[in-house]
């Protein structure tokens, strides 16, 4: 046998490989074409069961291999069978969704490459925004909601400081009172670092003035910032991301971001809430022929950074038991360095863009990346740092549960526009959305901040009728601009602040209810 033959035979042999190894029963993600030798084999389609779409994945690559495309390509897929989706969207570009693509020589090229027909088509899309900075209807958490564990990545806590926040939760929770915003909780915080709440400060135990009085600086330059935008009521209820539309298809929720983009730690943690909200709410299920909910955690790496131990451990319990839930779960990163093991470790479905070494770092990363696949024909090294834009290589669990073998994939053009819908189009989809109104006034109901402002308001009548007196609410002792004063004033203070309109939240804690805490301190009533 001449060696042009050989290769011709072994070369036939990897494509029948692949061919076999992606051949499933039952509903799928078609992704596009196995490649080798730099040629697409149409026959030789490389999909995902829709079976195994509970089992977690990862969009990984470099900017500007494809990544955002790939979403949009699956989204579309799981939408078309009924499978309801949930993505953040930094850039602004998987607004598309909402619009029909534009065709053109290299859509139509691409197609009969990978022999998959194209139609451009719009989906059903829901637009939603962080705080109602955007466009989109506003998604708020209540500060009992988000709790303590969450608020404490947001603020950089250390372990010291994230179980003192704990105590000061479960003294609201104790009390009946209610952590709807911002203000709430720094109305705790002054009321137990003052004379009056003295004694409830030392009936916690193990929670220091001087730990809370960090805490409390670190509010409030949290809420200068603008943060309070983001906490309050009306609470944003996760069982609205599982909708289907009229015709069946599942509705792409497009959590839009641009405006929040330099609030990395906040946006990333806030994905991390919905996320376990969804677990808690949900009731078992089992294993399901397609998923109730596939959830694209965009920027993964931004969740784990300097993220604690334990933090790290919660993440990896949601991920571990949420598949039983029906959830499924992609991590979307540039490098798959950036999750890490133990929640690597449970994601069976892999679609790896481009990785670039220009760096002993980024060598090192690319060699753990090749050890983690299963043995392949292909030159991995070589393969993944010179994969073309819309190509990936591609492993996923078969509907047994195995996986399936490596395939370099060209990736079918997404249906839907490849760049941001137009404004127009946007507004139509924001104005006739059936959940604009639930969630468009900002509610400020009766709650830690009135109920301990009444306190204060009482307390004087008794030892000093002379003066309105400093309230303990009202106090943050390191501060001197937030030296103890007259309840008028701090009134004043607060609805002055950009933070005040924001202020919402937390429909069902009531006062006298105690309230149970999930894996991350979210609120379970």
């Amino acid at each position: 046998m001449t060696e042009t033959s050989a290769q011709g035979t072994a070369k036939k042999s990897q494509i029948d490989e692949i061919r076999a190894g992606y051949a499933f029963d039952g509903g799928v993600l078609k992704l596009g074409a196995a490649v080798v030798d730099g040629q697409a084999h149409a026959d030789a389609p490389v999909q995902i069961p829709l079976s195994v779409l509970n089992r977690h994945g990862l969009v990984a690559g470099a900017t500007g291999t494809g990544k955002t495309k790939t979403l949009q390509l699956m989204a579309e897929q799981l939408s078309e069978q009924g499978v309801p989706v949930f993505l953040a969207d930094l850039k602004g570009d998987l607004s598309g969704l909402a619009s029909p693509g534009e065709g053109g020589s290299r859509i139509t090229e691409r197609a009969t490459d990978v022999g998959m027909p194209w139609t451009a088509t719009a989906y059903p899309t829901e637009f939603y925004t962080l705080g109602g900075k955007g466009k989109g209807i506003a998604i708020r958490a209540t500060i009992t909601g988000f709790g303590p564990t969450l608020l404490s990545k947001v603020l950089g806590l250390n372990d010291t400081q994230e179980s003192s926040l704990g105590l000061i939760f479960h003294y609201a929770d104790k009390n009946g009172l209610a952590l709807l915003d911002l203000k709430d909780l720094r109305a705790v915080i002054s009321h137990l670092t003052s004379d009056e709440g003295k004694a409830d400060l030392k009936s916690l135990g193990g929670l220091s003035s001087a730990t809370a009085g960090v805490i409390l600086r670190d509010l409030i330059a949290f809420e200068d910032q603008g943060a309070g935008a983001f906490f309050g009521e009306p609470e944003f209820e996760t069982s609205d991301l599982l909708r289907t539309a009229a015709d069946g298809k599942g509705i792409i929720s497009c959590l839009e971001l641009p405006l929040v983009q330099d609030r990395p730690q906040l946006f990333s943690t806030f994905l991390m809430w919905l996320l376990a909200d969804l677990f808690h709410d949900l009731p078992e299920e089992g294993d399901v022929d397609k998923p109730k909910l596939v959830f694209f955690f965009d920027e993964a790496h931004l969740l784990f950074n300097d993220a604690s131990k334990a933090f790290l451990d919660a993440i990896e319990q949601t991920v571990r038991l949420i598949r039983s839930k029906g959830i499924g779960v992609f991590f979307v990163t540039q490098s798959p360095k950036d999750v890490p093991s133990g929640v690597l470790a449970q994601l069976g479905n892999r679609v790896q863009h481009a990785l670039r070494a220009f760096t002993p770092d980024d060598a090192k990363a690319l060699k753990q990346a090749i050890a983690t696949y299963p043995h392949t024909a292909y030159d991995m090294e070589k393969l993944l740092t010179s994969l073309g834009i819309g190509e990936a290589v591609v492993t996923v669990l078969s509907d047994r549960g195995v996986p399936t073998p490596v395939a370099w994939t060209r990736m079918k053009a997404p249906n839907s526009l490849m760049d941001p819908s137009p404004a127009a189009t946007m507004d139509a989809v924001i104005g006739a959305s059936s959940l604009r109104a639930k969630y468009a006034d900002v509610l400020d109901r009766e709650s830690a901040y009135e109920l301990l402002a009444e306190r204060l308001e009482a307390a004087p009548a008794h030892e000093q009728p002379a003066a309105p007196a400093p309230g303990p609410a009202r106090s943050s002792a390191p501060k001197q601009q937030r030296a103890p004063k007259e309840e008028p004033s701090l009134i004043e203070q607060v609805t002055g602040s950009s933070a005040f309109r924001s202020m919402l939240r937390s429909a069902g804690t009531v006062i006298g209810r105690e309230i149970t805490r999930s894996i991350f301190g979210t609120r379970r009533r």
